[in-house]
């Protein structure tokens, strides 16, 4: 059982400092680098995603649906204007914010969110992409709009691929895996469900897209066979995109996510239900669907991802990093090619890691979503270098 479970990656495990030394401006330790924990805005309600503007603004989306600004270190009172109404209910909400490859050019943002169908049949994922102009969005054009509905599980995290496309997570919305598993709406090629979506950066669909000119399959579908992924990052390196998976207990995943491969949820993973700890698959494995390259036990409730390509943590350049929610921690992962080879717990019990992502001067930004029993309350956070030998 133990090499179905870990044959296929070798990690070395690193747990670091306890939670009671996670107070903000505390030097912390790491295999590689010490650091320091900063706060950089509070007072944010539900914070879920960050952008940073050229220019020095940073945006941060809440999710009851205000898209906030950061000027000058300070979080400005009022909210953009133009933002659409959400479904703020279950995990729904106001999700990613994102700014265009070429923002400076063409001031575009894209945001997600949890639409409310206009029949009144549930709630879906919506995208949208707008001018972000004198501190108010205009121009809203919808781009899509996932065929799925549900309670949770909306996904909505969006990376560029650099080409002119972007890729757009989408989550099971939390449909029971029940009887027969293979058909399920996540293995269902003819919805959403499930799946991580590739456009053109205007809404349209890729002419080489694996499953255009496959009807019923949806165009749009890149991939298939997920629960929830809730982070996306592509390699600079190799170009391979990787996702981060939201599974069940025991069942986080991080996957190399590659066109028309089916990833297996229902039928195949590694986790258990929550409330009776019973088995949720067929199995761990399945001829014709792809096994992750490395999963959390426990969950760690994984979150957003990004590759680090800064010059302020050089000994961390190139590596994957990974928040965790209900596992209060920063993931370090470093990969070669197409593997797994290590990976090191950064910030153990800091508190839940909504976001994480890499700013324009190089360090590393925190959102995180937590409450008064967690180190770290709800807000931005850095993590600035720190000289090894410095105590404080």
């Amino acid at each position: 059982m133990a090499r179905l479970l870990f044959g296929f990656v070798v990690v070395m495990s690193l747990t670091l400092s306890a939670a009671a030394q996670m107070a903000p401006g505390g030097v912390q330790r790491s295999a590689l680098h010490d650091y320091r924990i900063v706060p950089v805005v509070e007072g944010l309600v539900q914070p879920w995603s960050i952008a940073f503007l050229p220019g020095g603004d940073v945006l941060v989306t809440e999710r009851p649906g205000r898209l906030r600004i950061v000027r000058n270190g300070k979080l400005l009172p009022t909210p953009v204007a133009g933002v659409p109404e959400v479904a703020y209910e279950t995990q729904g909400g106001l999700l990613e914010v994102a700014a265009h490859p070429n923002f400076t050019a063409n001031r575009f943002l894209y945001l997600t969110y949890a639409k409310r169908r206009p029949d009144g049949s549930g709630n879906t994922t919506a995208l949208i992409r707008a001018k972000f102009e004198k501190d108010a969005l205009t121009g809203v054009t919808q781009l899509f709009e996932s065929v799925s509905t549900g309670r949770g599980h909306f996904g909505g995290k969006i990376a560029f691929d650099g080409k002119g496309h972007l890729f757009l997570t989408l989550g099971d919305r939390q449909v029971p895996p029940e009887g027969d598993l293979e058909k399920h709406p996540a293995q269902d090629l003819t919805n959403h469900h499930g799946k991580l979506v590739r456009l053109n950066e205007d809404g349209t669909v890729p002419s080489d897209n694996p499953y255009v000119g496959k009807a019923p399959a949806k165009p749009e579908i890149w991939s298939y066979g997920h629960r929830n992924i809730q982070g996306i990052a592509l390699d600079p390196a190799t170009g391979n995109v990787w996702t981060t998976e939201h599974g069940p207990q025991g069942g986080d995943e991080l996957n190399l996510d590659r066109p028309g491969r089916n990833y297996g949820w229902p039928v195949i993973g590694f986790g258990v239900n929550y409330v009776t700890g019973k088995a949720i698959h067929s199995g761990t494995m399945r001829e014709g669907m792809e096994q992750p390259l490395h999963i959390w036990v426990p969950s760690i409730g994984i979150s957003g991802a990004f590759f680090y390509t800064g010059d302020r943590f050089p000994q961390w350049k190139g590596q994957l990093f990974i928040g965790g929610m209900a596992g209060e921690q920063l993931g370090r992962v470093i990969i070669a090619g197409d593997k797994v080879v290590s990976r090191e717990t950064l910030l153990p019990g800091v508190g839940r890691i909504r976001d994480v992502r890499q700013g324009p001067d190089g360090l590393i930004y925190l959102v995180t979503e937590s409450d008064a029993r967690q180190p770290l309350p709800t807000a931005v956070y850095r993590m600035e270098p720190v000289d090894r030998g410095t105590t404080r």
